[in-house]
């Protein structure tokens, strides 16, 4: 008995109201959604950026065409609630910029201080928002803002004044009726580069191509592409990056594959990749796909239903082997770690289903290996007009499977074509096999089962009309 009331002495009474935890099914928190209204919205709820800033994981929610209500700025704390802010502005915005220089990030129209103080810039929160990034020529007190609809300003750090510079719809000559849909840019290495994915059925049947990927030097415009892209990235840390010619990219598309462009030391690179599924081949459909430094010094890239392992160096003026993880479909307008865990934004359920709503997805990047297998297609020649002699971009071919490619004729003479492969990843390609098909002929090659390279490329024997693509499952 003595000994029984001694340890009762010490013994700690469990709290009477222990504090609730969060309920978590699998990876997904359902209390860290953000809903529209129920009855009447008639738009989308989707998270365009996070950023971890002041001891809290920040998040920006969007709504199409700046229409709808009670969606906007949001932040979670360590006890994994999501907490509507009250500057919140509700429009659409996927923007996000940490500007080291005046020690706060920028995320969608707000401007958020070290403490956590949260600034709004008037001038910008009825505008569609889609990227933030450095001033060429006063990094340290101005920053560029993009708008969907191709506007550029800059806006001063300190006092938030903000200055339409030109209206890219006019500088870049997008065709008129086209839908403008402007959703990345950058700047790196003296210039300004920026993104315009648009894409419908005249883009597809090549009718039109209101597609840009284009760069601005401070004085003039030069359009690189005119293929619909997407994103456009890079290391936000200046010192860092320039070390190693801070490589930019910038991610598009065409009918027949995936376009990655690098931009290293001035000098621009073009390489092609699979297309993990063809539901993001609209001008709206992408939302987003972004390239982010989600762990340090690991770039992940999410790119028409791929992740991919995209190493950030460039040797030699040639990227190192991209690697894919894992094929999925889900919409995932940005990714960030906060606190240990990979945090995926989402755009989950809009109107057409019911009431608009998107929640985050929190695991770790180890994880990603567990999702669907890698697998995809797609074409360096589509019913194209080839010399002879001519060499198709570098295609990825590791970390697929099985792997085949097809090589249709759609012209009067006979046709050969040389598969070659970058065995090395260090662009040197070698002969690996050669396929010829007659006038309006067809030829295939299966690949021996187990056989990879990092790259596959194909070059013409003859002039010709030719498709060749490739099937990886």
């Amino acid at each position: 008995m003595l000994l029984a009331a001694t340890l009762a002495l010490f013994a700690v009474a469990p709290p009477q109201n222990p504090p609730p935890q969060p309920l978590r099914i699998g990876n997904v928190l359902p209390q860290a959604t953000v809903m529209a209204s129920g009855v009447g919205s008639d738009s989308e709820t989707g998270i365009g950026a996070l950023i971890p800033w002041a001891d809290k994981l920040w998040a920006i929610g969007y709504v199409a065409h700046v229409r709808g209500s009670g969606i906007g700025l949001y932040s979670m704390d360590a006890d994994m609630v999501l907490r509507p802010h009250p500057a919140s502005v509700t429009g659409t915005f996927a923007n996000r910029l940490v500007h080291w220089d005046s020690k706060q990030v920028f995320l969608g129209p707000h401007a958020i201080a070290a403490d956590g103080t949260v600034r709004t810039i008037e001038a910008l929160q009825g505008h569609r928002l889609t990227a933030t990034c450095r001033h060429l020529i006063d990094p340290k007190q101005k920053v560029y803002f993009l708008t969907m609809e191709g506007l550029l300003f800059e806006v001063d750090v300190t006092t938030l004044a903000a200055t339409q510079l030109t209206n890219l719809v006019d500088k870049l000559a997008i065709p008129k009726g086209a839908q403008v849909h402007f959703k990345g840019a950058f700047s790196a290495q003296g210039r300004l580069v920026v993104a315009n994915n648009t894409y419908e059925e005249p883009e597809y049947l090549g009718q039109r191509a209101a597609g840009r990927l284009a760069e601005w030097d401070g004085i003039s415009w030069t359009v690189l592409e005119q293929n619909p892209f997407v994103e456009v990235s890079g290391k936000q840390n200046q010192v860092a990056g320039a070390r190693y010619g801070n490589t930019l990219w910038a991610l598009g598309w065409d009918r027949g594959s995936v376009i990655l462009r690098a931009l290293h030391n001035g000098k621009w690179t073009r390489y092609r990749l699979p297309k993990g599924s063809q539901s993001f081949d609209h001008t709206w459909n992408t939302e987003w796909m972004r390239i982010r430094e989600v762990q340090t010094e690991r770039y992940l890239m999410d790119a028409f239903g791929t992740f991919f392992d995209l190493p950030p160096m460039v040797y030699g003026g040639v990227i190192g082997p991209i690697r894919p993880i894992c094929t999925h479909l889900r919409i995932c307008p940005d990714f960030v770690s906060w606190r240990g865990m990979l945090v995926l934004a989402g755009d989950q359920t809009d109107n057409a289903v019911g009431q608009p709503q998107s929640g985050l997805w929190f695991g770790h990047l180890d994880e990603l290996w567990r999702w669907g297998k890698p697998q995809g297609w797609g074409a360096v020649w589509w019913q194209q007009n080839v010399d002879e002699g001519a060499v198709s971009d570098p295609f990825l071919m590791t970390g697929y499977e099985h792997k085949v490619v097809h090589v249709v004729n759609d012209g009067s003479t006979a046709a050969e074509v040389v598969v070659e492969v970058d065995v090395l990843g260090n662009g040197v390609f070698r002969e690996y096999v050669r396929l010829g098909a007659g006038p309006q002929g067809y030829v295939h090659h299966v690949f021996p089962s187990g056989f990879s390279a990092h790259w596959v490329r194909v070059r013409s024997c003859r002039a010709g009309t030719l498709t060749v693509s490739f099937h990886y499952t």
